[in-house]
């Protein structure tokens, strides 16, 4: 069955990762999460990948700050999809892991999110929208939590609206 992996740089990174696992688990989509460095386990790194991908792996999700290179030799390993997530952490508090993510040569993508929690949020979003592609139930449950959160704000927007005639009425 297929599976979406979180790759992370740290078990630092786990709290700003943990919107990603709600995400996942709404859908009801399996995922893995494994801490794994480009830079310090480079071997485990490509091995984990590949191991992935031979179980099914459909999306591979990698959280990295500073040089945040973990996306890109995920990305190098693998044909399958790659998101990245910078991590808001060191002295430039993300941008640098950024444009790291971001900065990928020609026919290695990487998907790359915003930084920190919207972006593990995202991530998460965006790996479902790649798995609902070939599974119907899916979309229509993804669908509906478009619906449902843009009711959200109509409702909203209805309570705003009926506070600012009440204000002008005074």
């Amino acid at each position: 069955m297929a599976f979406v992996s979180i790759l992370m740089g740290s078990d630092s990174d786990y709290d700003t990762m943990e919107p990603a696992f709600e995400v996942l688990k709404k859908f009801d989509i399996d995922f893995e999460v494994k801490v794994t460095s480009a830079h310090r386990t480079p071997q485990q790194t490509v091995q984990y990948v590949k191991d992935a991908q031979n179980r099914d792996c459909a999306v591979f999700i990698c959280a990295a700050g500073l040089a945040a290179h973990l996306a890109g030799a995920v990305a190098a390993n693998t044909t399958r999809p790659v998101i990245g997530v910078p991590i808001n952490c060191g002295p430039l508090n993300g941008v640098d892991a950024l444009l790291s993510t971001v900065q990928m040569p020609g026919g290695i993508p990487v998907a790359t999110m915003a930084i920190g929690k919207a972006g593990a949020k995202n991530a998460a979003y965006f790996a479902t929208q790649i798995l609902a592609l070939s599974d119907a139930n899916l979309n229509e449950r993804f669908i509906k939590e478009r619906e449902d959160s843009a009711n959200v704000v109509v409702e909203k927007d209805k309570k705003l609206q009926s506070k600012v005639a009440d204000f002008k009425n005074k």
